[in-house]
């Protein structure tokens, strides 16, 4: 039997000893890590559905198991090139478009002097978070309706013709696009204030006293400060590529838009619970998993080759 090494345990001893400073931390984190047990580890289970010919009657287990045909089919349909396109053309949209709105956001709200006017300013533009995608759909048909949308309203004043939006492919990405920068925006902010609050005071003071500007500042220390936090999100984001929400696409999408609104999430949803082909179903949320993890793998690479962090 191996003696083990008495620097092994005191290593042992060390980690029970920050275990037991930090216990309460841990508990506080408990109900996350269940979470993530039950609804992300657990379904996973399921996956295996996704190289069988699923039967209710049989069950997972009982079902005939049909190798890649499911893959083979799927890759076969002219639909999933238009899905996949669609899929990736919003995701990037997003990744360009929404991922530097936080951090700017983040930089204004910390240049506000006053106080009160900050958390004013702050809770106004993070409450849109806490809106339903189903109400925030009924707001758009309100506002963009042919018949009796605000916006159309003001384009007839003017004496222009109204224009159908949520029913033409040309402003549909367009619509999703700010519809979900100003719903998750703000929530997203509050990542980059708190990552500003973890920055040394002193060193905006050492840099006003050597005559920087406030944008220099801003670039030099701020921005240089919650660079870590920007990477890590970044690599987050682009391995979340695949995933672009099935509650707003889903209330916005219509018959007239489908030709672009229709992803991965909607196209899955209408595989697997309207038509009942649960196998493949599950072969393109599978699909786009591996997808999603592939680029996430490359861009934490990239990310280390630069000398920056990963996210492991």
């Amino acid at each position: 039997m191996r003696a083990i090494p008495s620097f092994e345990i005191g290593e042992l001893r060390r980690q029970l000893k920050y275990f037991s400073n930090n216990k309460y931390l841990y508990l506080l984190l408990l109900p996350c890590v269940i979470y993530y047990i039950i609804f992300n580890y657990m379904p996973m289970y399921g996956l295996i559905i996704a190289f069988k010919d699923f039967r209710f009657s049989k069950g997972i287990l009982g079902s005939p198991w049909c190798g890649l045909e499911n893959f083979k089919y799927l890759f076969g349909l002219k639909d999933f090139y238009r899905v996949f396109g669609n899929s990736l053309t919003l995701s990037l949209l997003r990744l360009v478009f929404f991922f530097p709105v936080p951090i700017i956001l983040a930089l204004m709200l910390n240049e506000i002097p006053f106080l009160r006017y900050k958390r004013l300013l702050q809770t106004v533009i993070y409450l849109p978070y806490f809106i339903s995608w189903v109400v925030i759909g009924g707001i758009l048909v309100n506002l963009l309706s042919p018949s009796w949308g605000i916006i159309n309203s003001l384009i007839k004043a003017l004496g222009g013709e109204p224009v159908f939006f949520l029913g033409s492919d040309k402003y549909f990405r367009v619509i999703a696009l700010i519809s979900y920068i100003w719903k998750q925006a703000g929530w997203d902010t509050i990542i980059y204030l708190a990552a500003i609050t973890s920055i040394n005071p002193e060193l905006y003071e050492a840099a006003t006293i050597d005559g920087a500007s406030r944008t220099q500042r801003i670039w030099h220390i701020t921005l240089a400060g919650i660079k870590p936090t920007i990477i890590i999100l970044l690599l987050l984001s682009i391995g979340n590529i695949m995933n672009n929400g099935f509650e707003q696409i889903y209330i916005l999408q219509n018959s007239s838009n489908l030709q672009v609104s229709e992803v991965f999430e909607t196209y899955t949803y209408k595989l697997g619970m309207v038509n009942g082909r649960l196998s493949f179903a599950t072969t393109v949320g599978l699909f786009s998993s591996v997808v999603g993890f592939i680029l996430l793998m490359i861009a934490n690479w990239i990310a280390k080759l630069m000398g920056e962090e990963g996210i492991f």
